[in-house]
């Protein structure tokens, strides 16, 4: 009798051991969450001011890990989204993409984020809008319901991409669906036209303003949003983008920043994003109904910021904290819960942290860094030096870099008609307070007052040194990236190749 019990309870630890073994091959599902156009800085955990209400997102901070460095490398085009996006899909750096050839293989489209995961057994879904992303590699997901979706209703707005989500979802629940899954779930907001659903708007004060002859109108029953610390009327000399679509046609925006203006587009904006909050949460309440949540990986970010007044800017074109860094949330199985860290990313290296968590070999044309270990508690950054630029217009354009609490940002555009540069110590002066935001008159509408060494220290001569460090750490990164362009005070590096192609013709 004895032995055959002894027989049942080895059968049954078997048993138990053969599904504990199951449980840990069962590999991790990505929900890969990407708003288009959203500074970091509109979020209550970027911005503790901020008015705008996203409580799921909240709680994915509060239950994951936070960035405060995350970065999009930066843009040749003044579609910043598309650049942006191609990084996002290839893990490459900002000048190895397929506009220049000559860095770039030629099949990189079969070593994107869908081709590789699909190689893998994943099962691959895709919703976001249409244009301005690489459509090869977009055309690599599975099921792919793509459209552009900004209007003020849940068939016109961001509920239609949630919905996408869902009924995905739904189909893999009905026919019983065991991959492990890659969802890449866009937004079209709160990409202008921002037209927020109503109840939104009211609640952000705002209204999806038409006439292009008048300014909006502020509730004094539903304030809009206040103004931005480094809010200005006007960006002290010229971005070098004549005719930028973003500065300057916005609907609802135009040429205008005025204070009811910009009011009135930061409560739209807020209205969107809100939206984009409330059908986040739809998603994760499915996962977790489904059981798959504590399975899940779940990234949120953006393809970039954006100024919204801000400087006196209100497009995407530009290399300031509000525009270049980006929101960046992972919450999973692994991730450490609750803790913020700088960790020095681009979003370029999204798909190679991806491809470590599920422990997928990364292609050899990846050229970005993963960041597992900072996920894992491990370290604190994976890079010290941070680069980036935007040339969408007159050409060499804007570079920046960063290292520690320092900031050069330099601009050579309209043929040298322009040529300035900014040092910021980011830790005295977070949000690169210019000398025209200590105006009086600036002030008392931000409700700000800045002090003595909040402004652009390039031309203190306390600084040289650092300004000249951080001058050689752009040239270096330049060279580094096979930045095709050069500055007015940097050295010609291709001088003695465009002579040697003259003497060729």
């Amino acid at each position: 009798m004895n032995v055959i019990k002894n027989l049942w309870i080895c059968f049954a630890s078997m048993i138990v051991l053969g599904a504990s073994l199951h449980a840990e091959e069962k590999r991790p599902n990505f929900l890969f969450i990407l708003a288009d156009d959203q500074s970091p800085f509109d979020l209550k955990i970027y911005d503790p001011k901020s008015p705008l209400d996203t409580p799921n997102i909240d709680r994915l901070a509060a239950q994951g890990m936070v960035f405060d460095g995350a970065h999009h490398m930066g843009s040749w085009s003044g579609a910043v989204c598309t650049p942006s996006r191609h990084m996002i899909m290839s893990g490459r750096t900002v000048w190895h993409l397929p506009k220049q050839k000559e860095h770039c293989p030629a099949d990189l489209a079969d070593f994107t984020m869908a081709a590789v995961f699909n190689r893998a057994g994943y099962d691959t879904m895709r919703t976001c809008k249409k244009g301005n992303s690489y459509e090869d590699a977009n055309k690599k997901f599975t099921v792919r319901h793509d459209a552009t979706r900004r209007g003020g209703t849940d068939e016109t707005g961001s509920a239609w991409h949630a919905t996408e989500v869902l009924n995905y979802l739904n189909e893999r629940e009905k026919t019983s669906d065991a991959d492990p899954f890659l969802i890449y779930f866009g937004f079209s907001h709160p990409h202008d036209t921002r037209d927020g659903k109503p109840e939104l708007l009211r609640k952000y004060g705002a209204t999806n303003h038409t006439d292009k002859n008048s300014l909006p109108r502020l509730s004094p029953e539903r304030p809009a949003p206040e103004l931005q610390t480094n809010y200005l009327p006007a960006h002290p000399f010229h971005h070098g983008h004549p005719g930028l679509r973003d500065e300057e046609r916005v609907n609802g925006v135009w040429k205008n920043r005025d204070e009811a203006t910009i009011r009135n587009e930061l409560g739209r904006e807020y209205a969107c994003s809100e939206n984009i909050d409330i059908q986040i949460g739809q998603v994760l309440q499915k996962l977790e109904a489904m059981g798959e949540l504590d399975n899940t990986y779940i990234i949120y970010t953006a393809d970039h910021g954006i100024a919204i007044g801000r400087h006196g800017l209100q497009g995407k074109q530009n290399l300031y904290e509000h525009t270049w860094r980006v929101p960046y949330i992972v919450k999973g199985p692994t991730v450490k819960a609750g803790v913020r860290v700088k960790g020095n990313i681009y979003l370029l290296d999204t798909l190679r942290t991806l491809l470590d968590l599920a422990e997928i070999d990364v292609p050899e044309c990846t050229e970005g860094i993963s960041f597992k270990s900072v996920l894992e508690g491990e370290q604190e950054q994976v890079r010290e030096v941070l680069y980036g630029a935007y040339c969408g217009g007159t050409k060499p354009g804007m570079r920046c870099v960063k290292k520690g609490d320092w900031k050069l940002i330099k601009y050579d555009v309209l043929d040298g008609t322009v040529r300035q540069t900014q040092l910021f110590n980011l830790a005295e002066n977070p949000d690169e307070l210019l000398r025209e935001h200590h105006d009086s008159a600036v002030a008392a509408l931000t409700k700000n007052k800045p002090n003595a060494n909040q402004i652009n220290l390039a031309n203190d001569p306390r600084y040289a040194g650092k300004l000249a460090e951080l001058e050689a750490l752009l040239l270096a990164e330049q060279r580094r990236l096979d930045d095709p362009y050069r500055l007015w005070n940097q050295p010609d590096d291709f001088a003695d190749s465009r002579e040697v192609s003259k003497s060729k013709n």
